[in-house]
């Protein structure tokens, strides 16, 4: 599949963008800095800002997918506009984990452990889920991490979730960064989750 990865140089960019290269796919990586983007075969780096739908429409035109590993100061409707205007169908986004729930109606954010200096970051990725609830041409898949994502091995095991936080018998949240981009892989190759959110956790 040819796949546009949009944050190519960041530690979850990067680390999907090499992912989905091992397994034979073509990605456009794109990125302010492209420099930054770690080279391999199957990848060619693009120099791009995703906040200007119409530039970054010429950039994904031909691809089979976008996945999105950027932060939430560009939203949804940029996205999707430059999607519809390069005729992708797919776009696939690296999510928060605010939103999922702990329990029946309390999700991670109204937590009294949530910390209050990641709200402002996290009630991004939250309307970015919303805006996307309401689309109805493009294809879209929200993949929330674990509550912590962090540098780690490359297990290959993990444990799958849609709308609840997915912990472990210690009542903890976490994937490595490398875990989370097979996951996101998995879900470009296998489409298990269209118009859905899904979570992923060891």
């Amino acid at each position: 599949m040819k796949i546009a990865v949009l944050g190519a140089s960041g530690r979850a960019g990067s680390e999907i963008t090499k992912e989905l290269a091992s397994r034979g796919h073509s990605v456009t990586a794109i990125a302010r800095k492209p420099e930054a983007i770690p080279a391999a075969d199957g990848v060619t780096p693009v120099q791009g800002d995703a906040s200007d739908a119409t530039a970054l429409a010429e950039l994904i035109k031909g691809s089979d997918a976008v996945v999105s590993a950027l932060h939430f100061d560009v939203p949804a409707a940029t996205l999707l506009s430059a999607l519809k205007t390069a005729g992708v169908p797919r776009l696939l986004v690296t999510g928060g984990a605010a939103s999922l729930e702990v329990a029946p109606g309390v999700r991670l954010i109204d937590t009294p452990e949530f910390p209050e200096e990641w709200k402002v970051f996290a009630q991004g990725g939250i309307t970015f889920l919303d805006a996307l609830k309401t689309e109805k041409d493009i294809d879209w898949t929200f993949f929330s991490p674990a509550a912590v994502i962090e540098e780690g091995p490359r297990l290959g095991r993990f444990r799958l979730g849609t709308d609840q936080l997915v912990t472990d018998d210690k009542g903890e949240s976490r994937i490595s960064f490398a875990d989370y981009a097979i996951a996101m892989a998995d879900e470009v190759e296998q489409h298990r989750h269209p118009k859905a959110r899904f979570t992923a956790a060891y």
